[in-house]
């Protein structure tokens, strides 16, 4: 089981041009609070910690990151709707808000990704704002 390794994560040419921070004008603060909370899962490049080699923990990893790309990913944002856009925003701040994201299995590892009382409100902030002038447009 150890010779198995799953495909890393890691898009070696990138374009950004359908990046979240290419579709709206995000902040720095709330940028560098979605990269250090939601990118490992939810982006094209991972930063592996050592232990993803050891099986069945990279196997796990890999499903996870694989699923948390399908449900929303920031590189390809772009690429969605406007009306998926606007859905994934929300669905955001929702998720950010009820304390699901990012998960306890992420943060019991990675505590640098828990999120504080003012970084959620910072990010529902920015989401809350952006969503009202969003609206004004659909």
């Amino acid at each position: 089981m150890q010779l198995y390794q799953p495909a890393r994560n890691i898009a070696l040419e990138q374009d950004l041009t359908a990046n979240f921070t290419k579709v709206y004008n995000v902040p720095k603060n709330v940028e560098a609070i979605l990269r250090t909370s939601c990118y490992d899962c939810h982006s094209n490049n991972t930063n592996y910690p050592w232990y993803s080699n050891i099986q069945p923990v990279g196997i796990f990893m890999q499903n996870h990151i694989n699923e948390g790309k399908e449900n929303l990913n920031f590189n390809e944002y772009g690429n969605y709707s406007k009306r998926k856009q606007n859905s994934k925003l929300k669905a955001i701040k929702k998720q950010i808000k009820l304390n699901e994201m990012p998960l306890a299995s992420y943060t019991l590892i990675h505590k640098n990704a828990i999120l504080s009382s003012g970084q959620k409100q910072e990010v529902m902030n920015w989401i809350e704002k952006t969503s009202d002038s969003l609206s004004y447009k659909y």
